[in-house]
């Protein structure tokens, strides 16, 4: 048998479910919502990436807190004070017959104090470094934002083609479940009058029951699918936009895996981070090393004090400008101890930057290779629809003639719709694996999803699950019984 064009049998196929996409249609608003305006909401809500943008806005206020103690301090301190001061002496008698003497002083005491300081750091080592590694923890803190940024979008963009993989796969197994349940009505009719056997409507009637628990499960994935949408974003859509058919299936541009593999060592903001936390460990050791270092401290300082006491007016006031200068000569081991600890520390940095590069490296290799089979599969299971489509129009005109049972109908259905539901999968592991593999390489950004946000077209897909049909919920088929 001459197998049919692939256009004339994806036109069949669609026919069948022409009736699920008009009643989508018609549920569907006017505007539906793109991966773009989509991805950009999740920039906007996500929650996780607004804690990146929290933290990299504290760190900054870090680096800003230690560049303070490299700049002037200036104290200042006074106090006002009223006391009651009250004494009585008494002279004991040194001799009988002699009276003592005493005397008692009450006095009212007013006084006023004032202290200004002024320090300036001339040379502070552990101040220094802990300035480089405060701007060193910015630069790390924003490639950890970047990647954040980008695995946000990269899970908004994966979120949404699960969507439209689930709704497709639904729809597959929808029109398997109608194609099913008129295969099981015929094959009621028949036996009724006894062109067949029984046996052949059990047959159809428990391949119905597991097409109809298969979309039952494909119905709970798309509505599993819209909730995590919901997470990253914060928000409901009434619809999406769907893929078009004609998406060009190509292989990554350039087509070169080792290009792809230095981008990523160049870019990707989880190696650069990690990178980074090298440095920082560098700065903690020299922090460490500068505890052994003298500090420099130029200081100003001036003291006022005015008070009445004895009933004398007037105040004192004194000024004093130096330089102050501090060396530690010994601290027991400690600045010893460490310096051993954070140099270990960089060891451990250097180790995990060495193993997120290789990671790195591995996954975008990977991701590249997918992405070239994603091209062969898609195509594979294209014309795995037509072959289905001759085998199942070969074995209904075996059937009709006598050479073929209900069994073989029913198999080759299911492999139909069963090449129809791996044919888009496959699609949507092409899309997915493609911005997967720009993510790894650390060029996943909005430009990106917007050339791929062209490849979406004007069809649509709800967000409201159609209700349940209730005749849809019992068998079709009427178990037959024999007589006795």
């Amino acid at each position: 048998m001459l197998r049919q064009p692939l256009s004339s049998v994806l036109v069949s196929v669609r026919r069948a479910l022409l009736p699920s996409l008009v009643a989508a249609a018609w549920a569907t608003p006017a505007l539906s919502a793109d991966l773009l305006t989509i991805a950009q909401d999740a920039l906007d809500n996500n929650a996780a990436l607004g804690a990146a943008q929290a933290t990299t806005r504290s760190t900054r206020a870090a680096r800003d807190a230690e560049q303070g103690n490299l700049l002037p301090q200036l104290s200042a301190q006074g106090n006002a004070a009223h006391s009651e001061q009250f004494e009585r002496q008494e002279q004991s008698r040194r001799r009988p017959g002699t009276a003592g003497t005493g005397a008692a002083v009450d006095d009212s005491i007013n006084s006023v104090s004032l202290s200004l300081e002024a320090t300036q750091a001339l040379f502070d080592a552990i101040n220094s470094r802990e300035v480089e590694r405060a701007e060193r923890q910015v630069n790390q803190q924003l490639y950890q934002l970047a990647a954040t940024e980008q695995e946000v979008l990269i899970n908004v963009a994966s979120a949404y083609f699960e969507i439209l993989r689930a709704y497709e796969i639904l729809e597959a197994r929808r029109a398997q479940e109608r194609a099913i349940g008129r295969q099981l009505e015929q094959a009621q009719e028949q036996f009724d009058v006894g062109l067949i056997a029984i046996t052949e409507v059990e047959e159809a009637q428990a391949r119905f029951d597991q097409s109809r628990a298969e979309r039952i499960a494909a119905q709970s994935d798309l509505q599993v699918r819209f909730e995590a949408l919901e997470r990253l974003t914060g928000k409901r859509y009434a619809s999406i936009e769907a893929l078009q058919d004609d998406v060009p299936i190509q292989a990554p541009t350039p087509a070169d895996r080792q290009h792809w593999v230095e981008l990523a060592v160049e870019k990707n903001p989880r190696v650069l981070a990690s990178q980074a936390g090298v440095e920082v460990s560098q700065s903690d050791v020299a922090i460490a090393r500068a505890n052994r270092l003298p500090t420099v401290n130029a200081f100003a300082n001036y003291n006022y004090d005015d008070n009445d006491a004895d009933g004398v007016e007037g105040h004192s006031a004194e000024g004093r400008v130096g330089v102050q200068f501090s060396l530690p000569l010994y601290t027991g081991g400690t600045t010893t101890a460490r310096i051993r600890q954070n140099t270990y520390r960089l060891e451990s940095t250097q180790y995990d930057f060495e193993d997120q590069r290789r990671e790195a490296v591995q996954q975008v290799r990977s991701r590249y290779t997918q992405v070239s089979n994603n091209v062969s599969t898609v195509e594979a299971r294209r014309q795995a629809i037509v072959s289905n489509q001759s085998a199942l129009d070969a074995t209904r005109a075996g059937y009709e003639v006598g050479t073929r049972n209900i069994v073989d109908v029913l198999n080759a259905e299911q492999n139909l719709y069963n090449a129809m539901a791996d044919y888009a999968s496959a699609r949507y592991d092409y899309v997915i694996n493609l911005l997967t593999l720009r993510q790894r390489s650390g060029v996943l950004d909005v430009d990106a999803l917007n050339e791929v946000n062209g490849w979406l077209g004007k069809d649509s897909v709800s967000f409201t699950l159609p209700e349940e049909n209730a005749d849809s919920v019992t068998r079709i088929g009427k178990r037959p019984t024999r007589t006795p």
